[in-house]
């Protein structure tokens, strides 16, 4: 019986146990339902808990607590910043390309920047200037060559002609179809180009195409007839000088091209573009006999002419010292027939005379379009005969300049339009 007691006892323990042991994992499992809903994940039975959340999230949640803002607004905004930061970006790198690109092409005309050469300092002397052992024999040759390679990178411009001879009529037309790449003369950085056409070595017969203003391209489509018997044409060099017009002051010449008709096959039309080079000389062949500058007002109801003679400057020396004693004769003429005459006052030695000085002439409204108007420059001499320095010749019947001022005149009744003109031969249709 005892045996059986025992035994007995040992069943209700083993049961015990088990009910304890069924207890504890009932109420693991009801823990694990309950973190379930907290971020963790169950599978099986039970599960341990996920690592730490994202950073990315992190930074998220902590901003939408910041700005109380949805999570899709946040994320706009930040795509919106980088896709602005990245066009300041690309804006910034194109900027400096352009820049870095100029600055090459800058380089290439050849300027030299002095006071980037004077911040070098003595430590950098010898860079700029060698000593004179260190120079090679032959300097003299190279800077000869230099000067002319630095002549050639000035670029002044080009210019497009066309020359078409008639040998039936002995007659050279030439065109001035157009110019390009001028240099900017004036301030505003453009020009008011026109163009000479003559003949060297007589300049009998000059021609001027229209101004064009303000422009450093332009157009001319202009043609000139000139009558030469094709056995003196190989003697002949045709000349186009390209001039910056300024009302106000002397006409500054932007370059020229000289061309040898004798190296020209005529027999063909040519058509051709060709650089303009620098002038020779200080003032070129067109100012060698100076520059005036005068002013012309015309009143129609009272008939009244006034011409104010005002400065001329780097005239032609006429004396053995060197110098000149110039005075100033206007001159009204009809068809061969002198009407009028007047003179200023004697400038003694000198090339530059300032005289300021009005002239009043008595010309009816019929009588201002037949006339032409004879500024004439003269080198007064006590001993001998005076001779004249040149002349500038206006009227209804003149070319160039002189044609534009005068018509300027008659379009502006009462109103002084003043002008510097160059200087002419007084051989060019002489006067009385």
């Amino acid at each position: 019986m005892s045996r059986v007691g025992s035994i007995d006892e040992l069943l209700v323990r083993l049961r015990k146990s088990s009910a304890e042991e069924s207890g504890i994992h009932s109420a693991i499992r009801a823990v694990a339902m309950a973190k379930d809903d907290e971020g963790t994940t169950v599978e099986g039975v039970y599960t341990t808990a996920t690592p730490e959340e994202n950073i990315g999230e992190k930074m998220l949640h902590e901003i939408m607590d910041k700005t109380h803002l949805p999570a899709y607004v946040i994320i706009l905004i930040v795509i919106g910043v980088s896709i602005l930061s990245l066009c300041v970006c690309y804006c910034c790198i194109k900027r400096w390309c352009r820049k870095r690109k100029k600055d090459s092409k800058k380089g290439l005309k050849g300027v030299v920047d002095l006071k980037g050469v004077q911040i070098l300092g003595n430590a950098h002397k010898e860079k700029v200037q060698p000593d004179m052992e260190e120079l090679p024999t032959n300097m003299e040759v190279n800077e000869g060559q230099d000067e002319e390679s630095a002549k050639s990178e000035v670029k002044l411009g080009r210019l497009q002609y066309k020359l078409d001879y008639d040998f039936s009529t002995n007659n050279l037309a030439v065109t001035v179809i157009q110019a390009e790449d001028l240099p900017g003369m004036d301030l505003s950085g453009t020009s008011d180009p026109y163009v000479k056409i003559y003949l060297l070595p007589d300049k009998k017969k000059k021609y001027e195409t229209k101004v064009h203003r303000k422009t450093l391209n332009p157009v001319f489509n202009e043609t000139f007839n000139f009558k030469i018997p094709y056995s003196e044409i190989t003697a002949k060099t045709l000349v186009f000088a390209v001039f910056d017009f300024d009302r106000f002051s002397k006409h500054d010449q932007i370059g020229e091209i000289k061309l040898s008709l004798s190296s020209v096959d005529l027999a063909q039309t040519i058509e051709e573009w060709k650089e303009l080079t620098s002038v020779e000389g200080d003032q070129g062949q067109e100012n060698k006999l100076g520059d005036i500058c005068f002013s012309l007002r015309y009143v129609p109801t009272a008939g009244k002419l006034t011409v104010v003679i005002l400065e001329a400057k780097n005239l032609k020396k006429m004396d053995v010292g060197g110098l000149s004693d110039p005075y100033v004769k206007i001159s009204i003429h009809q068809g061969s027939r002198r009407l009028k005459k007047k003179k200023t006052t004697i400038k003694k030695r000198t090339l530059n005379p300032y005289y300021n000085e009005s002239f009043t002439f008595q010309v009816s409204f019929e009588q201002i379009q037949k006339v032409h108007l004879v500024v004439t420059v003269v080198d007064y001499d006590r001993i001998g005969t005076s001779e004249p320095i040149g002349k500038v010749v206006l009227g209804c019947n003149a070319t160039g300049t002189e044609l534009r001022h005068w018509m300027d005149m008659l379009s502006s009744p009462r109103r002084p339009i003043a002008q510097w003109h160059s200087l002419k031969e007084p051989v060019d249709g002489g006067e009385n």
